[in-house]
Parts: C-alpha cells; structure tokens; sequence
C-alpha cells in the first residue's frame, strides 16, 4: 500500500498542481467514472465518462463501498481508452462521503510531523466511528497560533478509513493506474479557484451534499452530508443546508454571499431552481458553476458533471 498524499487547503491545493500532480486523474462516484488527461489549457484537457449500475458505489465510512469492483474495474479500462493517458501515475478523486475532514483549533500545535500525528489521530478518536490508528490522515495548517495575540492553531484534517481507501487503490491499480494523490471530490473541485475573497461553494453528489466557505487561502465552514433516502425529500433538505450555510456566511463575514459557487451531479440551473423554491431564497442570490465544461467536452449524461468538474479542477496546475 502506497503512501497517499491528500492537501487541504487551497494554497496547498494550488502548490500541489504545480507539477507535482500526475497529468492523469480519475474519479469515482456513485454516479459513475470520469477521467481526464491534462491538455495545456482547460479547453484541451480531455475528458471521458461512464455511468455505472446503480449500487456499484455506495460511499460511506463503515461498510464495503464498491459493491460491484469487478465491473468498475471493466468500466474504467474502458473509459480509458477514449483518452491518451500518459504513464501509470493518476490523481484520485473520491466520495465525499467516504472520507471526514475537520476544523481544529489548537492553543499550541508542534512542528514536527512525526509529533503532529499523534496528537491528531488522539484528537479525533472519539470523533469518528472507525479505526483511526489505521485510517489514512493528512493535514494543513491553516493558520498558526500566537501567544501574544491569544490566537489559536487553525489546522484542516483529513481521515479516510484504511480499508474503505485500499479499495479505491484496488480498482484503480486493477484497471491499470498507479494512485499518487486522493483527494475528496468537493476538495478536489477546489483546486481550480483563484478567488481570494469569501465564497460559497456546494459539491453535490446524488446521495451527499458539501458546502465549503473559503476566504482567500482559509477554511471557514466544512459541511458534509449524507442526504436522505428518499429521492423526493432531497430538495427540502438542500434548500435547509444551503439557507443554514448563509446563514453562518452572513454571522461570520457580516455580509450577505452575493452567488454560490456549484459543482455537481444535477446542472446548475436545476440546482439553483430548487434553491428558488425555498421560502427563504433571496433575489440576489445566483448559483454559477465553479468549472466550466462548455470548453470540455467529451462526456455523456448531465449527472456526471460534477464529478467531471472536480477531475478538470485537479488538473488545472498539471499541465
């Protein structure tokens, strides 16, 4: 099992593409495969997808996600040869679902890595309902603390659980890639924004929402959540995230956000018309993808979208 790396924040996030990222990545999601191969700018970076049976990827932290690995292997050897991949190495790009990220602050917080691990994996272990001694675990600090200014350690934490991660590895390698870097797909779709004031950003996914609010190179709010069940109850609760979400926004940087920033597996326009339905809505509020994939093409379905933003996202600096 091969050590994976898996940057937070958007200044590692930005450091990391530059050249460090392989040029190949991939992503998996319930909605099915998308991978791309980076060109030299987004308009040539080459895209190809495929849906999957239902119940092939149920993300999640607890239990076996790929129900169906055989056939996810098959789809993405397939997918593959609709694009020219150069070498083995590729980005993952996973659930949000299967992974949990946390804001922590610190009053006091070490240098040294080998001392940083422990302390987190002890921090989080009442906070998470597997193994975290053997869950994969990154970090960024986000900011660092002062005395004088009584200022805590602001650091952004990631866990994915070993044997949900191993099975990502599996298909991956089985279909021919070599994973270098993981990343969570609302995380992933962040690597291509270079806004440096305070934005809303939503990753939807068919059975989870993310809604992330940056400032600059800064974590503000980090929500992941499973939606429910029932098809038919996702809108209400996405309407109750969202208005929660501005809600914070607004307490925090006294001010309103003027548009929310999306990716996802529903275009954007129906997401913002569900938006729209909620008696909390507000006029001036736009919704406008985070990627755009008019200069993309090479995909079939709408559904695969978001999953598509997140991999042209991730190879925005490997070109």
């Amino acid at each position: 099992m091969s050590p994976i790396s898996i940057p937070f924040s958007l200044s590692a996030l930005r450091a990391a593409s530059a050249g460090l990222r392989p040029p190949v990545a991939i992503a998996l999601g319930p909605e099915g495969i998308v991978v791309g191969t980076a060109g030299q700018e987004i308009a040539t970076t080459k895209l190809a997808g495929a849906t999957l049976p239902a119940g092939a990827i149920l993300p999640g932290i607890t239990e076996a996600n790929l129900a169906q690995s055989a056939e996810i292997v098959t789809a993405i050897r397939a997918v593959l040869t609709r694009v020219e991949t150069r070498g083995r190495a590729a980005t993952m790009v996973v659930p949000d679902a299967a992974v949990r990220v946390f804001l922590l602050d610190f009053d006091t917080f070490p240098t040294r890595r080998e001392e940083v691990i422990p302390i987190l994996r002890f921090r989080l272990r009442k906070s998470v309902s597997f193994d975290v001694e053997h869950a994969a675990l990154s970090f960024q600090v986000l900011s660092e603390g002062s005395s004088r200014t009584e200022s805590p350690w602001k650091i952004l934490a990631i866990l994915m659980p070993g044997a949900v991660r191993d099975e990502y590895e599996a298909v991956a390698r089985a279909a021919g890639l070599e994973p270098g870097v993981m990343l969570p797909a609302s995380l992933a779709t962040l690597c291509s924004l270079q806004s440096q004031q305070a934005e809303l950003v939503a990753f939807h996914s068919i059975h989870n929402l993310t809604i992330v609010i940056v400032s600059g190179s800064d974590f503000l709010l980090y929500r992941s959540s499973d939606l429910p069940a029932e098809t038919a109850a996702h809108g209400t609760e996405i309407q109750r995230a969202i208005a929660v979400a501005c809600a914070f926004f607004e307490d925090t940087l006294r001010a309103a956000p003027s548009r929310l920033l999306y990716a996802g597996a529903l275009p954007a326009p129906e997401f913002a018309a569900i938006l729209a339905e909620s008696s909390t809505a507000e006029s001036s509020f736009t919704v406008d993808p985070i990627i755009d994939l008019d200069a993309t093409p090479g995909l079939a379905g709408d559904n695969l979208s978001g999953l598509a933003s997140a991999v042209v996202a991730t190879l925005a600096g490997a070109r």
